[in-house]
Order: C-alpha cells, then structure tokens, then sequence
C-alpha cells in the first residue's frame, strides 16, 4: 500500500505522483517561477532530496528531466536548458550540467498554495511540512497523462489536448448529466505529445466508458514518388513513447532477417527542426503500399497503447470513466477555490478590523493622544486605549454611513464601542505620518475596499454554482492562453491484424522456374493469345546451359508449396516471389528457400486453403510410385522445409496434386503410355511413407506427369519436339474425335511410322471411354507414339475449350495459345504441331491459364482466382 500510495501512482487531482510534486513544490520553494532564471538542476534534486524527498537525488533527477521532455509530456512542467535527452534515445547530461526552472502551465499549478487550500503534512524528517495535493489550476493528469507500476495494479493515461479537456469540463459544469457519449465528441480521442496516429474509435470510447482498453497507435509515414518507378516512405512522426534509433535498428533487423523486402536504404535525416525524418528508399517495382502495412505490422512503427484509467481518489486507487476524472478535478477545484476565498475573507475580516480601529482613533485622535502621553508602559496605554468609548456618533463619522451600518451588524453595537487589544496594538504602532489627512483618506478607501471584496467572497460561498462559474472562467482562460492543434489524427478504420492481402490486388501471374533455380512472376496478361503453330514470345533470358523447367500460373494471394527432387515441400506466398518484366532473368532460388546442395525444385503447387475436409496430396516419383497424403498434414511446413515423400534411393518427385473423393488419376509415361486407376486404391498414409506402385514401366521408360481425370475434359499430351494433341478422357465424353484426314489446312497429317509399333498394353480404345479405368500398378494404354518427329514425352495437362495454354522452350521462348486451337484426336496417335521451334531448341513444360476476361472488373469484385495447378 506504501509503494501504490506514495510512489507509484498519480493522485486524481493533481495528477501528480509525490516524487513530481516534490519537485515543483522545491522549485516553487527556491523561487524558480517561470520569469525567474534558472538554476542548476543538482541544486534542485539536493533540495527535493534534502528537504522533502528521502531517496537520494540520482532517482529524483530522472523524473526532473522527465517532466522537462516535450516528447514525453503534452505541455511540460519544467522549462529546461541544457542536454535533456532526445526522441532519438539519448540520455540527459548530468544534473551539474543542465539548468532549470518551473514552466508556465507548472507555476500555475502551485498557485494559491499558500492560501490554505490543500492541506499539509509534516515531511520525512517532520522538520517541515509539505502539500498533500497542489492546487492545480491547470488540469495535468488528463492533459499530459500518466504511467506507473504499483504492486498488483497499474496506471496508463494517455495524454490529451488541451483544448478539448477545457471543453469537456465546461460542458461537465453546465450540464452535470451530460452523457460519456457526448463528451467523446468533444474529446475524441488521445493526443500524443509526438503526433501519429490512432487506428479506430472502438477502442477509445470502451476506454473512456470502461477505464480499460487498448488502442492502436500508428506512426505517420507518406508516400513519395521520387524517380520514376521508385519510391519511398517518409516517416516524420513515431508512435508515443517509441525512440528513434530503436525503430530504425529494428527496421534495419528486419531488412537483414529478409522479413521485410523491397527495402533498399533506411536514412536518418532527422535534426533539431525536425525531431523525426527518416526515409526509407525502395527497389524498383516494389508496392510501397505493401512495405509500408509490413513495417506497421513488424516494426515499432506501430504499437498498442493500454488506457487504464487509474488513480488515487481520496487517497484509494480507483479505476474511474472519462466523466468521473473531469468530476473528480472539478470537485478539487471546488475545494480550494472555496477555502481560498474563505481564507480571503478571514484575512480580509482581519484586516477591516485592524482599519476599523485605526479610522476610530483618527476620529477621536486627541483622547488617544492624551492616553498615550499619559500612561507609563505601553501595557497601560494598550488598557487605557481598550477602556475608550467611542459613541455611535463618532463611529458614523469615521466609518461613513456604509462602514457603520455593516460595522453595527457584525458587532451587534448600536450607542458604543470599545476598541479590541487588536485595534489597541494597532493604534499604538501608528507613526505620526499616519495621522496626515492623506492617510485618513486612504484607511477609508481601504475600508470601503475590503467591504467590496468581503461581500464578493460572501456571495461566492453563498452558492457552489459561483465557485463553478470561477472554474469555468479559469477553463477558459488556461484553453485560450495555452491551448495547442490537435496532434494525434484520429482514423475510423479499426485494425487489428495487419493482412497483407488486403493490400495486394489479386491477379493471375506467371511463375518460372529455370534449371538453374532463378524463378520470377509475371503478371499472366503481359502474354497475348496466338495461333496455334506460332513462334512466341520472349519470356525469359536464359542460356543454353539453363533452360526453363517449371512454369504454372497461381494467383498472388495464393501460397506456393515448392517440392523438390528429394521428397521435401517448402512454403511461399506468391506475392513474397520476385516481380520481374517478361524477358527477365528473374532471383535465385536459393535466396528464398533453404534448399540443400544438389536439391532442387521438381513441382509447384498453389493451395488456397489447406483445411479441406478429405482432400489429398498426391505424388508421383520418377519411378511410377504413388503416394496420397491428408492436405492438413502440410498446412504448417518450417522455414529450413518438411518431409513430404520418403524416396528409395535413385527415385525423384516428379508431379503433386491435389486429389478429393471420387477422383481418379492418369499416370503417363516419356514413352506414351498412361494408366487411370481410382485415386482410392491409393491408401492413405503419412508424410514419411514411400508410396505404392502406380504404373507399371517398361525397361528405360519413366513416369513424366501425373493429372486428375476429368471426365468432360481433354488430356493434353505435348512431345519434346512441338508436337502433340488432345484426346477426350471419358466416359460418355460429348467431344467428338477430328480425323486426321480432316486436320486444318496447312497442319501436318501424321506420319507413317517407320518403327514396328508395340502392341497397346491392355485392352482396346472405345469411343465411349478412351483412357478407361484400370487397375492401379498397370502398363495402362497407349496414350501418343512417340517417334522420332515426337520425342518423348514431356507434359500432359487437363484442357477444356475456353482454357489457354503457355508452353515454355529450353531457350526461353514463351507461347500463348487457346487450348481450342489443338484439334481433338485419338488415343493411339502422333498429334499435330503446336509450337515451331528453333534448331535445337525443345519444349520443357506446358501449363493451362484459365481464360481471362478483357473488361476490367467493376468496383469490388474480386479478380478470377488461378485455377488449381
């Protein structure tokens, strides 16, 4: 109760803790008011410490140097020279070094404290005594807040504007019933002697209506476009409390620990002008929208505040609402504005009484005179004075009719009056001067005087609603002299959670991934539609020695599942991917994921959603081997990646999908053959088995690609060589079969074959169901002959008509076309050219793109998602 009483929190009426008022009132006591010149502050914290305070001076001269900080108080109560610390979080120089002296605001608050209106007690040492509370005029513990730590409770009021306090507590004075509600428009919110902002409104009323809540605290950060196609954020303000080199080592940390990127340089530009100035420089094509939300959500640029409105009332900590801190002030102010003006009136009663008697002996100066010159000692003069009677014409005549009439009603005289051994010390003190006319006219104008002033103290404590009407007046006056702007902008936009996503338009783009590991995106729309047969487009540097991999397209808001050659998956945002133009190089891959030395990327995967009831990862190895995993079980994969398939020795990854119930599988083969089996002859199991045999290889053939059958949809089949087709997958397809001898004029027909052709592995085409179910671990059926104008094998992809096709060569080359362009054929065919390739260049993958719409989407909508990969 000690150290929550008297050293950790604030009293309601002054808003000082004792260490603080101790200070002002060792200031106040050496004179140090603010015309005053300074003096060093080692000879303040000796007299606090000497005099009032018994811990020593090196904990009171922190609290010194606190209350003379700008960034840390709304209006300052010392007015400070010297080295007093910085926003950037340098320490004050020490106490023999800086100077001080009591601040406009803080003299204010120690007015009238010797009129009697606080009460005192003796100090430690009871040598002396000191205030319990200050007067407080001006209204400190809303206007420049508080924090402390007490055992089992704590304090946190933030600052507020000037301004609007005053408003509020002239409304509380002339409307006692107004409403919480209706004093939040008046004090909408805190106001941090450091500015920034404060996000959302919610948390401001439940702390004002309540005592208790938290606020979010934001610094103030522009914008600015200062080269083409670059940016940067301009930071001048920093949320309450937070220090300057802080914020810019964590930012730094951040930019180092790759949590934020796109930062190129944090600069501190930041002088006596302007406290805060700090730049941040950005790459190229970064979204400044989005840096910025990730230094909010990562960085001290924004921070919580907690309001807890608690304090000493009446000597016991209290958690009060807005309303009943403005009341518990204007109850003190009530207090010692009416013992101040009884306190007047004493004095002045005092004195009316002391001039009473002076004005009867002037009237009757011979008798006292006589007196005097005949008394011995000044005791028998004093006797001799107090025995004369003055009669009631005389009193009239020295009083005025006025005096006499309020002299006649205190005193109860109406014939005679003796003088008091008050009045009798008085006459005898009179000097020779005083009994000029000049001075019998000014005692008189004096009476009258106090007259005046004792009837102005009687109608003051007549009635409490004069005393408030005083208050008002000095509301006003201290919001006219002092009052400030408003610092803190106050933002509707509740935030909690800061999401990225929210942030970064949705949009399909085109990611790759070349042999050597450099990836990038590309927006998908920078690629425009061409016939089928056409050259393409250029879409990525890239040499001989490294040609492209793997290319799908993903949404940015999607989350990118890399699974590499050795069975393990890692995890990535498709916005966190390097944006580059169509023709560039892109970023190592190394440099986002922490792949081991010979791993390497053998699947993509984007996954909007990984809680899925009964949904599957489904892998395929090199080596025709089938695994079918819970999606939940990779919903949470770590930085340094997560076992994803347990591999036998010389076996890879080569294809993952995303399977549901009553999907079935296609397997194909670099050889032409392709296998569907249901995905649910594939037991389910955990992340470190090995998988069961999906297809059954011939000698030297391997498994190239793995999709999920669609019954209303075309199996694409692209060779190495530019060649390939589209079949319908079945049962009970509606797609027609085009004949060879009726393919587009100008398409090549297929070509004799010169090889003896294999017979098929199992059955015989139906039209009805042209990749019918079999059993899992099969050889399957003939899906395309791969001769030598073919090559091998390389992709396979489920199509649908208004799907579009990006087919990407080893030299880097990139075509677009519309997968209706591929004429539908047969089973046990060589297919027809889609893409002309240079001498020695060769397809290496092939993605289908959803067909986009060409009119921008109206005000809200969402753009089409990627379609699953």
């Amino acid at each position: 109760m000690s150290v929550i009483v008297s050293r950790a929190l604030p009293d309601v009426r002054d808003g000082l803790k004792p260490s603080q008022r101790r200070i002002l009132v060792a200031m106040n006591d050496l004179n140090l008011g603010p015309t005053a010149g300074r003096v060093k502050c080692a000879k303040i914290s000796g007299d606090t410490s000497g005099n009032y305070h018994p811990h020593g001076e090196a904990v009171i001269y922190p609290t010194l140097v606190r209350m003379a900080q700008e960034w840390n108080m709304r209006h300052v109560l010392v007015d400070k020279q010297g080295n007093f610390g910085s926003i950037a979080g340098l320490p004050a120089a020490a106490m023999r070094y800086t100077e001080a002296r009591l601040s406009a605001v803080a003299s204010m608050m120690l007015e009238d404290l010797d009129r009697d209106t606080v009460d005192f007690l003796p100090t430690y040492d009871e040598r002396n005594l000191e205030p319990t509370v200050l007067p407080s005029k001006f209204p400190n513990l809303l206007v420049n807040g508080t924090q402390g730590i007490a055992v089992g409770m704590a304090t946190s009021i933030p600052p507020h504007n000037l301004r609007e306090i005053c408003d509020a507590m002239v409304r509380v004075i002339d409307e006692p019933d107004v409403s919480i509600d209706e004093l939040i428009e008046l004090v909408p919110g805190p106001d941090f002697p450091t500015g920034g902002m404060i996000c959302g409104r919610a948390g401001i009323r439940r702390g004002y209506m309540t005592g208790r809540s938290t606020i979010i605290v934001r610094a103030r950060a522009k914008i600015e476009e200062y080269k083409k196609e670059r940016f940067r954020i301009v930071i001048t303000e920093i949320p309450y409390q937070a220090l300057r080199d802080v914020v810019m080592e964590k930012i730094a940390a951040l930019v180092n620990e790759d949590k934020i990127k796109g930062i190129s340089s944090v600069t501190d530009y930041s002088d006596l002008k302007q406290p805060v100035h700090i730049v941040i420089e950005l790459k190229t094509k970064t979204d400044p929208e989005v840096v910025l939300a990730q230094l909010y959500q990562f960085s001290p640029l924004q921070d919580s505040f907690s309001i807890n409105l608690l304090a000493l009332v009446d000597g016991k900590p209290r958690l009060l609402t807005l309303k009943q801190m403005l009341e518990e002030f204007i109850r003190h102010r009530v207090t010692v504005i009416r013992r101040r003006t009884q306190f007047l009136l004493s004095k002045a009663r005092k004195r009316k009484h002391t001039i009473e008697g002076l004005l009867l002996a002037l009237a009757n100066i011979d008798e006292i005179i006589r007196i005097i010159r005949q008394s011995r000692t000044v005791a028998e003069a004093k006797t001799g004075l107090m025995n004369v009677e003055c009669p009631a014409p005389m009193m009239q005549r020295a009083l005025g009719d006025e005096g006499f009439k309020v002299f006649a009603s205190e005193r109860g005289v109406a014939d005679a009056y003796r003088l008091t051994a008050v009045q009798a010390d008085a006459i005898l003190r009179m000097t020779l001067g005083q009994l000029v006319n000049l001075e019998q006219e000014r005692l008189g104008g004096e009476h009258a005087e106090l007259l005046k002033e004792m009837g102005e103290y009687l109608r003051i404590l007549s009635d409490e609603a004069n005393i408030r009407a005083i208050i008002r007046d000095d509301l006003l006056e201290i919001r006219k002299k002092f009052g400030e702007e408003r610092r803190t902008e106050l933002s509707g936009a509740e935030i909690g959670h800061v999401d990225l996503e929210d942030l970064i338009t949705e949009e399909n783009m085109v990611v790759s991934l070349s042999h050597k590991g450099y990836i990038k995106r590309t927006t998908s729309s920078v690629y425009k539609a061409q016939r089928r047969g056409g050259k393409g487009l250029k879409g990525a540097d890239a040499e001989d020695e490294d040609p492209i991999e793997h290319l799908f397209v993903a949404s940015t808001h999607a989350y990118l599942m890399f699974f590499t050659n050795m069975g393990k998956v890692y995890w990535q945002k498709v916005y966190d991917l390097p944006e580059a133009k169509r023709d560039a190089k892109g970023r190592a891959i190394v440099n986002l994921l922490n792949l081991a030395e010979g791993e390497k990327v053998a699947e993509c995967l984007a996954v909007r959603d990984y809680d899925l009831p009964d949904h599957y990862l489904i892998m395929t190895t090199r080596n025709g081997l089938v695994k079918k995993t819970p999606l939940a079980q990779y919903s949470r994969p770590k930085k340094t990646g997560i076992i994803a398939i347990n591999l036998k020795e010389g076996d890879e990854l080569v294809n993952v999908a995303i399977g549901k119930p009553g999907d079935e599988l296609i397997l194909s083969s670099a050889k032409g053959q392709a296998v569907r089996f249901k995905q649910s002859t594939v037991r389910s199991s955990g992340r470190n088995a090995q998988g069961v045999k999906g297809i059954k290889l011939r000698k030297g053939d391997t498994c190239v690609g793995m999709v999920v059958a669609d019954p209303d949809a075309t199996l694409l089949t692209v060779c190495e060589k530019g060649y390939g087709k589209r079949t319908p997958i079945g049962p009970n397809s509606s797609i027609p079969d085009v004949p060879e001898s009726e393919l587009p004029e100008g398409e090549e027909a297929a070509e004799p074959v010169a090889e003896v052709e294999e017979p098929e592995a199992e059955g015989d085409e139906s039209s009805s169901n042209r990749y019918p179910t079999k059993g899992r671990g099969t050889m399957g059926v003939r899906d395309i002959k791969t001769t030598d104008r073919n090559g091998p094998v390389v992709a396979v992809a489920v199509v649908r008509e208004t799907d579009e096709l990006l087919m990407m060569t080893a030299r880097g080359k990139l075509q677009r076309l519309a997968a209706g362009d591929i004429s539908v054929i047969g089973r046990n065919t060589q297919g027809v050219r889609i893409m002309s390739l240079d001498e020695g260049d060769s397809i290496v993958a092939a993605v289908r793109v959803a067909k986009e719409e060409e009119a921008e989407p109206a005000a809200g909508e969402t753009p089409p998602p990627a379609p699953a990969t």
